[in-house]
């Protein structure tokens, strides 16, 4: 099993040796897209400036990709975020600094 800051690594760096990764039972293709939210609104997130963060959270993800949500941010960010990640990522996954990784949704068939 891969520890945590080696997925993390892995993430950010493209595929492993042998194009996968094993996190508990189950494989992983890579690269999965993570997505830090305080990178798209810096300081302070503005509710009026949901639509650019949207925009910028969407182009991040790209299409039928595994996307990892991490960073600080409130929560209304995440639940926009996440609503705009469905039907557009394969796989949503929250990272949590202190219960590790959460599945929010996965419509991988295999």
């Amino acid at each position: 099993m891969l520890g945590r800051s080696k997925l993390r690594r892995e993430a950010r760096e493209g595929p492993c040796a042998g194009g996968e990764a094993r996190e508990g039972t189950r494989y992983q293709r890579w690269p999965m897209i993570v997505v830090d939210l305080k990178t798209l609104y810096g300081e302070t997130a503005k509710l009026s400036l949901l639509s650019e963060y949207l925009e910028q959270a969407l182009a991040l993800a790209g299409e039928g990709q595994e996307v990892v949500l991490t960073g600080a941010g409130p929560v209304w960010l995440y639940l926009k975020v996440a609503h705009a990640l469905h039907g557009k990522a394969k796989r949503l996954i929250y990272r949590s600094p202190v219960a590790g990784d959460v599945v929010i949704f996965d419509h991988d068939p295999f």
